[in-house]
């Protein structure tokens, strides 16, 4: 159950970095061979002793010993126990000094139940890398603004890590030493290629990164944890949405001020992002493509769609908080500064 005094300390925190106390940006240190990881569950159950096997095996593979949070494994419904256990996993790995990092075994959904319990003051004051996408952007938005810890979007442990996902993932949370340039993998075949970038809007804008699934980013509007686009590089990405969602999720942050605000805009690939099952809510609809050109093509700021991020096979680990350049004519993304120490 979680402690009385870490709920306390949570709103305490929740107060104070609202008054502007964690408003410098702290970076974790960098991974190393040997490393002990933290691994959760801060949102849908994993319970399957394969897929636990599975973990065992990718957090080995990479040098790095785990320790699973306590109450990885429980279910309670479509969460990985309750609200409680789940954010005791969540602190005990930062509180625990052997913990070097602290990995999200999978999203689903669940972590923004959290946000309001959470002791940003422990996070601060214990800085990890912390890694995952998908339903956690909500708390890498949270532990961004109240804790102003640089954390990582990127996979999942159970993630598929294909060759380009392990070489960024390595480069992101191994080296101390700035990402430099991403882009989509070579493509086997240039003539039709399976990650295409397209410039919506051209230019370059440089600003720090910010981001995360557009599902969550849109659930966390009007809160304490709603995302800061001003001046930022913004990137969006989501799963099995089909168009008239994408509108709608979208021309809500339009109509927040979060689109307008940003210095630019990447819209990442949206996996499965289409009518479902030829059955489409309406008799006609718009693609994915149209309602980008339609929504974020009308700013006045380089906006740059397809680059891989989040649900997909191939994955860029991105550093939150992190100065980054972003320029739409050569579909690139050039991060500029080490995110770990």
């Amino acid at each position: 159950m979680v402690r009385r005094r870490d709920l306390l300390a949570g709103f305490g925190a929740l107060a104070a970095s609202a008054r502007g106390a964690a408003t410098s940006l702290v970076r974790p240190p960098a991974l190393r061979p040997g490393d002990t990881v933290g691994l959760i569950t801060p949102a849908t159950y994993v319970s399957d002793p394969d897929l636990l096997a599975l973990v065992e095996r990718t957090i080995k593979y990479f040098g790095l010993k785990m320790k699973l949070g306590r109450y990885v494994g429980r279910r309670h419904g479509y969460l990985a126990g309750t609200d409680e256990e789940r954010l005791e996993d969540l602190h005990g790995m930062f509180r625990d000094p052997e913990i070097k990092a602290v990995f999200a075994i999978r999203g689903g959904y669940g972590s923004a139940r959290l946000l309001d319990r959470i002791d940003y003051g422990l996070i601060r004051s214990n800085p990890k890398i912390f890694l995952g996408y998908s339903d956690i952007t909500a708390l890498h938005l949270a532990i961004h603004k109240h804790a102003g810890l640089v954390t990582f979007h990127g996979p999942i442990v159970l993630s598929e890590f294909t060759e380009y996902t392990q070489t960024w993932f390595r480069r992101a949370l191994f080296e101390a030493k700035p990402l430099g340039r991403l882009t989509n993998p070579p493509e086997k075949n240039p003539l039709r290629p399976e990650h295409p970038l397209r410039t919506v809007r051209p230019g370059r804008a440089s600003g720090r990164l910010i981001g995360g699934n557009l599902s969550l980013i849109c659930s966390t509007l009007g809160t304490p944890f709603e995302i800061d686009t001003r001046g930022r590089i913004l990137f969006i990405e989501d799963v099995d949405e089909q168009p008239y969602s994408v509108d709608r999720m979208l021309t809500q942050l339009r109509l927040a001020g979060k689109l307008q605000a940003a210095a630019g805009i990447i819209f990442g690939e949206c996996r499965s992002c289409r009518p479902r099952d030829y059955r489409p809510s309406f008799e006609s609809t718009l693609s994915v493509g149209e309602v980008i050109d339609e929504i974020l093509g009308k700013f006045d700021i380089p906006v740059l769609s397809g680059l891989t991020i989040g649900h997909t096979g191939d994955q860029l680990t991105l550093p939150l908080g992190v100065p980054a350049t972003l320029d739409a004519d050569r579909g690139e993304l050039v991060i500029e500064e080490a995110a770990v120490t």
